[in-house]
């Protein structure tokens, strides 16, 4: 371990359970990286991801982005492809980026947009792009006719969280540079989209446990019972 990783744990109790405030606090503090760490976010949830009726997933536009800038691929024709252009999309096509995914592993953007019509040709990239977490879907809004609010949400800060097979979320909520109040807003807007996504065949208790951490520093311990206070 790293001088600044085992000078940052010591300002964290590992048996402590912090309030979000309390938290947001600390994974600033911790995060001693020279460049702008991204912080994120780990839930583990009480649920069986081996059942579709306990699949927890879904997309929301955090209040103040992620920080990072995001490369958009938008499959569409047509209006269509010409409403993306003209919304910001990196790169807009069909076929042309089909084969340059297939034949050259070319994988320089962060989300893919499909319009429905297109489903058809991008399903053909699903063993490349699902593993990634790439492929187009409905639910996280990224198969749609509207690709240019797709776009303006993607660009603003919009993150898609999805339940791992050891019933874990993990998804970035923004950077050091953010400060306490930002991050916390954005935490708070990300426990609420997956508290209100708790499927009505989860039993017992949904949060079983929160933590922080910036992407060099010590994972932070956040008390299940106050994430939304």
């Amino acid at each position: 371990m790293g001088k600044n990783y085992i000078e940052s744990s010591k300002l964290v109790d590992k048996n402590a359970l912090y309030t979000p405030s309390e938290t947001m606090d600390l994974v600033v503090k911790t995060s001693k990286a020279k460049f702008d760490e991204t912080i994120e976010l780990a839930v583990r949830l009480g649920v069986d991801p081996r059942h579709a009726d306990q699949q927890v997933r879904g997309a929301i536009v955090l209040p103040h982005g992620t920080g990072k800038t995001v490369k958009v691929l938008v499959f569409a024709k047509g209006e269509k492809a010409k409403e993306a252009e003209e919304a910001g999309a990196d790169y807009v096509g069909a076929e042309e980026y089909m084969e340059k995914i297939q034949k050259e592993n070319w994988f320089d953007f962060d989300v893919v947009v499909a319009t429905p019509d297109m489903m058809g040709l991008v399903g053909r990239l699903g063993r490349v792009l699902g593993p990634k977490g790439l492929m187009p879907n409905p639910k996280s809004g990224t198969v749609t006719f509207d690709v240019a609010k797709a776009l303006s949400d993607i660009k603003a800060g919009k993150v898609e969280y999805r339940v791992d097979k050891t019933s874990i979320i993990h998804v970035p909520m923004g950077k050091k540079s953010f400060g306490c109040e930002k991050l916390a807003d954005n935490f708070h807007t990300l426990m609420e989209a997956i508290v209100k996504a708790k499927p009505a065949a989860a039993k017992g208790q949904y949060i079983k446990s929160v933590s922080v951490s910036s992407t060099m520093g010590p994972g932070i311990k956040v008390n299940p019972t106050k994430v939304l206070e």
